[in-house]
């Protein structure tokens, strides 16, 4: 499996900003179609943000236009900058990758969370009201 290291989340105030970091550490990032995901507490994981080999992005409606994710090849990161929080985005968001087969293409922005067989260990991220 992939090995993904993750960093950021926080607590923050509606309105406000964090980014979040995960770091492959033994593959290249930009070989594979990779994604965002969060999870609430009663909910089932959900996608949240995916970037492709070609850089090419997708989002869902819920954070267009509010989170950015990106990918910084010299140091094989994965970045999801995330503004105008509000209280719904409140979760543990995850960065997720493939098995080490499945190079290339953009089946990530399907966010079928079964897709993907590495985790990172997730980041918890709470917007107060």
């Amino acid at each position: 499996r992939m090995q993904l290291v993750q960093s950021g989340g926080g607590s923050v105030q509606a309105g406000g900003s964090l980014n979040l970091s995960c770091t492959v550490s033994d593959r290249t990032a930009k070989n594979y179609c990779m994604a965002w995901f969060r999870q609430a507490p009663g909910s089932e994981r959900e996608g949240v943000a995916a970037i492709d080999p070609m850089g090419r992005t997708k989002y869902v409606d819920s954070v267009q236009g509010r989170f950015i994710v990106s990918r910084d090849d010299a140091t094989n990161t994965l970045s999801l900058q995330m503004d105008s929080l509000q209280p719904e985005d409140t979760a543990m968001y995850y960065c997720a990758g493939p098995s080490w087969w499945r190079a290339g293409g953009s089946w990530c922005f399907q966010f079928i969370a079964s897709d993907f067989d590495s985790w990172a260990q997730g980041s918890q991220v709470t917007v107060s009201s």
